[in-house]
């Protein structure tokens, strides 16, 4: 009997349509692929400590259940997955929109970690770079600020997928941006167009 053997017999009973369970390594893949964006099992085992063959059945899990799919790659052997990004044709929001609560629970989850677990890690990485701002901007100032903070990070967006383009010492690092209106208490009364 395999540790994939194992964890095999909690999953048998749940079908495509009904609700996954929680479970640790789940969890911990979820979480990994909210921080790097892509990942293969072999990737994912050697990043979370468990075998590469019960990352993979995990991974085939979330996948059956449609929290994560698998990621554009060219060939090989190499199955790369990513979480469920929205299809263009999704009615509720717009393409650029790539994670939904799912993905915003788990930043939340990883920036409470990272507060309580901060001081655990190598003196250099102990600091962050946490900052929020209130401005007035139009639709489109909106649009052009967020359009900004994609071009600043296009440099580095290719790490991701090419391990050997990132420099000695880099580590995965949480990059999140929300830009969204602050809209009035109902009982303030304005103006809400």
């Amino acid at each position: 009997m395999t540790e994939e053997d194992l964890h095999a017999a909690d999953d048998r009973a749940v079908g495509v349509g009904e609700e996954l369970r929680e479970h640790e390594v789940r969890t911990a893949l979820l979480d990994l692929l909210a921080e790097v964006g892509t990942v293969t099992a072999t990737e994912a085992a050697s990043r979370l400590g468990y075998s590469s063959g019960l990352c993979s059945f995990h991974l085939r899990q979330l996948d059956r259940h449609g929290y994560i799919e698998e990621a554009p790659h060219g060939g090989g052997r190499a199955r790369p997955w990513r979480l469920r990004r929205k299809s263009a044709a999704a009615p509720d929001g717009p393409v650029e929109e790539q994670f939904g609560d799912l993905a915003r629970g788990l930043e939340d989850e990883s920036w409470q970690r990272w507060l309580t677990q901060r001081e655990e890690a190598p003196s250099a990485w102990r600091h962050d770079e946490a900052f929020s701002s209130v401005t007035y901007l139009t639709p489109e100032e909106m649009r052009r600020v967020a359009d900004t903070i994609r071009r600043a990070l296009a440099p580095y967006q290719d790490r991701e997928q090419r391990p050997l383009a990132r420099p000695d010492g880099a580590r995965p690092v949480a990059l999140i941006s929300r830009l969204f209106p602050l809209l009035p208490h109902p009982a303030e009364g304005a103006d809400q167009d």
